[in-house]
């Protein structure tokens, strides 16, 4: 009998893959399906980064490249940081990895060990509990509150920190709530943190060219103090609508930037070559691509929001960044896996639990507004009829 290693025994799946699988075999049966589940735009990656690609593989980009990317796609990514958040990064400061997950793995990785503690957003992305767990170190979840707009706190994360604490994982624009977290509450958590020199962080700012409402993003790249121990996670796949290119980048404190080119060298040994000549394209070329999905996913913002606050026993506040909607079913009376499994079996409606992603989930839905109006129109129209007929079992 094979066996694997126990610690395959803690670690987890991002369950949003999950109900794609089931909303794609229910359609296949000829089931007419909304899918609000998984967290992908649905435009197309724009013409001139795909003609980069294209380029790229005609002159005869096939091989290896660094594994650490090649040059140009540093200083393109340099660049970026510096045209929208105003901070100098050096190149080669700069790591090209294939999606953002791998930078929260090395990270983890580094710091993850029996005995240590690593403090990660509770809703929040499911992989850094997954990943955290693997590594045999202690997850310790820090809440984030729809009472405090599901941005984090301050006070509340730095109470969370004990002397075996090696790692603070942050995400604002925030991935499942849309909670944007303001700066005041960054500048607290940056001099609490003061205290805390062993402390790394790893700050997940992928959605951090989408907020609204005149919402500024704060990247933790901004504050020199807390540089010699920041990984800043971004990448194309939300800004560019590149989730199946697997492109992403990161910027790594000096004592830890040969940590991850070893792990970069061990495991997927480079990004493919074509894909980094069209992440060029994509932060060199025109940005008025990202304006208008960013606009677009604004105008579906307001639609859901206004349907979810119409229907029974729901409410939601409004989302400041990211394209997820967080709503508050627990005056349903649904549990919230039960519903979603329920919406999407009887309504044709997927939508992800919002224990999915942690222990404060429960009462919640994630509904992503990454579809098109007329699809999320249908959605809300069906989640309608659905909670005005059907009793929870």
């Amino acid at each position: 009998m094979l066996r694997v290693v126990p610690s395959f025994d803690r670690i987890g799946e991002e369950n949003a893959f999950a109900v794609l699988a089931r909303a794609s075999a229910l359609a296949a049966q000829g089931r007419d399906i909304v899918n609000l589940g998984i967290g992908q735009p649905d435009f197309a990656t724009p013409a001139h980064i795909v003609e980069a690609g294209i380029k790229a593989l005609r002159d005869g980009h096939h091989g290896y490249t660094p594994a650490i990317g090649i040059p140009p796609l540093r200083e393109a990514v340099a660049r970026d940081l510096y045209r929208r958040h105003g901070v100098e990064v050096s190149p080669d400061a700069v790591m090209i990895v294939p999606g953002g997950k791998v930078t929260m793995f090395m990270a983890i990785l580094m710091f993850g060990e029996p005995g240590a503690e690593i403090l990660y957003p509770d809703p929040g992305f499911p992989i850094y509990r997954s990943m955290i767990a693997f590594t045999g170190a202690t997850p310790v979840p820090v809440p984030i509150r729809e009472a405090n707009g599901f941005a984090f706190s301050a006070e509340e994360t730095l109470s969370l920190i004990t002397e075996r604490t090696r790692l603070l994982i942050v995400n604002s624009p925030a991935n499942p709530t849309g909670g944007v977290t303001p700066k005041a509450e960054i500048d607290a958590l940056v001099r609490g943190l003061a205290v805390h020199p062993g402390i790394a962080v790893l700050s997940d700012e992928i959605y951090g060219s989408m907020t609204y409402d005149g919402e500024a993003h704060v990247s933790l790249l901004a504050y020199p103090e807390i540089r010699d121990r920041l990984i800043a996670l971004d990448g194309a796949s939300k800004t560019y609508a590149m989730t199946g290119w697997r492109l992403g980048w990161s910027v790594w404190p000096k004592p830890l930037y040969d940590a991850a080119r070893k792990l970069a060298v061990n495991s997927f040994s480079c990004v493919n070559a074509a894909t980094q000549w069209a992440g060029i394209a994509a932060l060199d070329g025109p940005q008025d691509c990202v304006t208008a999905m960013v606009a677009a996913f604004d105008q579906r913002r307001s639609l859901v929001v206004d349907g979810l606050n119409g229907l029974p026993n729901v409410s939601c506040i409004t989302p400041k960044g990211a394209f997820y909607a967080f709503p508050n079913i627990a005056h349903t009376g649904w549990k919230a896996k039960a519903l979603a499994t329920a919406l999407l079996d009887a309504a044709g409606v997927a939508v992800i639990g919002g224990p999915d992603f942690g222990v404060y989930g429960e009462g919640y839905l994630r509904l992503s507004y990454a579809n098109s109006a007329e699809n999320i129109a249908r959605a809300l129209e069906r989640m309608d009829r659905f909670l005005s007929d059907y009793a929870p079992s």
